[in-house]
């Protein structure tokens, strides 16, 4: 009688084993993506052709992103997550050096191939929310996937200490940032090595067939996740774009706008701490809304006024919104699809909700800029750019809850 009580035990003691470790490497390798956000655009441009795609870099690491987690994830689904994730550190490690190359001897174009290649680790820190869900009972999982989210926290404040100790260490501006990311990427594939996931699950005779996209996307709660996920990540990547322009356009300095910045990020990944614990708690969509509910109050808060308090607050917001309605999304994802279909349903997901992002990044600028005639009807037009999108992930939200209940 004792066993199956033991065998539940030590599942759940290698689950938060599996956890910790993926924390570990969400906080050291994860250092890489605010190295590469801050840097990027500053290096694109010293060798952009035309001032402004400074920015391309940046928005072809989430292209790159996007275009790898289709085959990623099946990748993982047949050799297993660790070798996903050292497949995506030496993404960023190539990725890394190419664009380091690149610098060194002025190439544009070789710059923007070196930010597509470091999208290929984006991708796979992506899934490490996934794999933390990987063998954690039902009431755990939905932690364990917060936690994981957490040791972004770290990785926020490490990487740009970080990148001031060593972008200024060769002639060359930013030589060193990115021979930092390769290093970094190089001395972390040791971390995965600690892990004990369980084996890819083979599919059986009796497992129903792997759905088609189209009967995934049928499924309601596979839908919603996906598009409040979606929705969740591309608002606050389309926000915290046009973020530092608008602080410094509207007469404040660049240290208020890192400032601004800095406490967005934290925003981010404080509340990891005790998401998962609400989502076990409160279930899912109930999370989801309270984070639409704050990316709502960022655009109005944003709206009513271009004090820096106005950006604080609206920036803090933005991080919590974040938080709240991508971890709940992804947590809705993974208890609605089975075993043997997590390929196909989690690189779906990564693919379109990075697609967004794709778009978002592109859209932020193009508001900022060539909206209006000046900074504030700029920063207007982003946050008001919001509203049919929430509109959206709100409709999708109370379309399930009626589903469910007829159900």
């Amino acid at each position: 009688m004792g066993k199956p009580s033991d065998m539940t035990q030590i599942d759940h003691q290698n689950a938060k084993r599996n956890v910790a470790v993926l924390v570990v490497a969400q906080a050291f390798l994860g250092a890489q993506m605010p190295m590469m956000f801050i840097v990027g655009g500053l290096a694109g441009q010293l060798i952009a052709p035309n001032s402004c795609f400074a920015t391309l870099s940046i928005s072809m690491i989430v292209l790159g992103s996007m275009m790898t987690a289709p085959w990623l994830s099946p990748f993982m689904q047949r050799h297993g997550r660790r070798a996903g994730f050292i497949v995506g550190a030496c993404g960023g490690a190539s990725g890394a050096l190419v664009a380091a190359y690149a610098l060194s001897i002025g190439s544009w174009p070789l710059f923007l191939f070196g930010s597509f290649l470091t999208g290929i680790y984006m991708s796979a820190q992506g899934f490490y929310r996934f794999a933390a869900a990987d063998g954690s009972s039902d009431e755990f999982r939905p932690k364990a996937i917060s936690y994981v989210m957490a040791g972004g926290l770290v990785s926020a404040v490490f990487g740009p200490q970080l990148t001031n100790l060593v972008s200024d260490s060769y002639a060359i501006p930013f030589l060193g940032t990115y021979l930092a990311v390769a290093a970094i990427n190089i001395i972390g594939v040791g971390i995965f090595f600690f892990l004990k996931l369980p084996k890819p699950e083979p599919k059986k005779a009796t497992d129903a067939p792997v759905r088609s996209w189209g009967q995934l996307l049928s499924s309601p709660p596979i839908l919603v996740a996906i598009v409040c996920a979606m929705v969740s990540y591309s608002l606050m990547n389309l926000v915290m774009t046009s973020t530092p322009l608008a602080v410094v356009g509207c007469g404040f300095s660049k240290v208020d706008a890192g400032n601004v910045v800095m406490a967005h990020v934290l925003a981010m990944f404080i509340p990891s701490f005790f998401t998962g614990h609400l989502i076990a708690r409160f279930g899912s969509p109930k999370i989801i809304a309270v984070g639409l509910a704050a990316l709502l109050c960022t655009g109005v808060i944003a709206l009513s006024g271009v004090t820096l308090w106005n950006f604080y607050f609206a920036l803090i917001l933005l991080g919590i919104g974040w938080n709240f309605g991508f971890i709940g999304a992804t947590a809705m994802l993974t208890a609605n699809h089975a075993p043997h279909e997590r390929g196909r349903v989690q690189g779906m997901n990564d693919m379109l909700v990075f697609g967004c992002v794709f778009i978002a990044s592109l859209a932020s600028g193009g508001l900022m800029n060539c909206v209006g005639g000046s900074v504030t009807q700029g920063w207007n037009a982003v946050n008001l750019a919001m509203i049919p999108f929430l509109a959206l992930a709100a409709v999708a939200l109370i379309w399930l809850a009626k589903q469910q209940k007829r159900a």
